[in-house]
């Protein structure tokens, strides 16, 4: 047997079938009430349950037609808030972004004071190799602001290398720790003379290397180093960092140790460029203190010396 099907009324007919009928029992009781006293009972029964429901379904339409406001209300507002968050952290990023900037700067500028007798100029990095450490690199001044080749770089603290190339716009940097670096330096506690070599795996570490050390130099854990009044390139007194591990050389002539930067070479942003070029006089000088330095290698080991000159020539 078929089943029958179930007819479904619309709740949108039923709500209207309902108000039809309460519309109509208002009428009868408006103008019929007096003559067919019954019809108020009637009323009472049936029109004020349907009334109730209706206000309670009217109260419900209204309370959900709030609801959707507020949440549109809140969607807005929340995204005016995500708004005024991104705005603030990106002041955030601005104001940090500056205050590094200025951090660099203040460092500069007590740089610039530490070493007070040497004109400078003041440089930005923007370009480096690609490498982590900042070997070679180059800076957003030339020739047409002064800069020329073998003119010290400065930076944090104190040496961060020399200038080994120039363009009009530009010029090229090697630093101390690159390979090819070598630095004749000088304990600035003694004066005692060594040289100061480049070394990328090193420095990975945190340090570079020193040796030429006179097997006789009163030297402590800790002492400064300081670039050489010898130097023929480099001028003397800027500091380069600070020796560590010392140890006496299979040779028994000299001694060798671990040198920390005073620069940080991940992190370099501003330089400074020294205008100044070690006076080329030096070089009869080098040539002199070689001959010297052979003459006293059997008896005091100062052979260091002459090995400095030649190594620090290469720069």
């Amino acid at each position: 047997m078929k089943r029958k099907q179930q007819v479904e009324i619309p709740p949108k007919i039923i709500l209207l079938i309902l108000s039809v009928v309460c519309i109509v029992l208002l009428f009868f009781t408006m103008f019929f009430s007096r003559s067919v006293p019954f019809l108020d009972q009637i009323c009472g029964v049936v029109l004020v349950p349907m009334e109730r429901g209706v206000n309670a379904v009217g109260d419900w339409v209204n309370e959900r037609i709030e609801d959707v406001k507020e949440s549109s209300q809140l969607r807005q507002k929340n995204k005016e808030l995500q708004n005024e968050v991104d705005e603030l952290r990106q002041q955030v990023a601005s104001l940090q972004s500056d205050q590094s900037e200025l951090d660099d700067l203040r460092k500069l500028y007590d740089l610039d004071q530490k070493y007070e007798s040497y004109s400078k100029v003041g440089a930005r990095i923007i370009a480096t190799d690609s490498s982590n450490w900042y070997s070679t690199f180059t800076i957003d001044k030339g020739s047409k602001d002064g800069i020329q080749e073998d003119m010290n770089v400065i930076a944090g603290e104190g040496l961060v290398g020399i200038v080994y190339s120039v363009g009009k716009n530009y010029a090229k940097v090697r630093s101390i720790i690159d390979d090819t670096s070598y630095v004749s330096a000088m304990f600035s506690t003694t004066a005692d003379n060594c040289l100061v070599n480049g070394d990328l795996k090193s420095i990975e570490d945190g340090y570079i290397t020193v040796d030429h050390i006179n097997k006789d130099a009163r030297i402590n854990e800790g002492d400064e180093l300081v670039t050489s009044n010898v130097s023929s390139k480099f001028l003397p007194g800027i500091t380069i960092g600070y020796v560590s591990d010392i140890e006496v050389d299979s040779n028994s002539l000299t001694k060798s140790g671990k040198v920390t930067p005073i620069v940080d070479f991940k992190h370099l942003e501003e330089v400074l460029v020294i205008t100044q070029i070690k006076e080329t006089g030096e070089e009869s000088t080098d040539k002199q203190s070689k001959k010297t330095s052979s003459k006293q290698d059997s008896t005091t080991g100062e052979t260091a010396t002459t090995e400095e000159n030649q190594k620090d020539g290469e720069e």
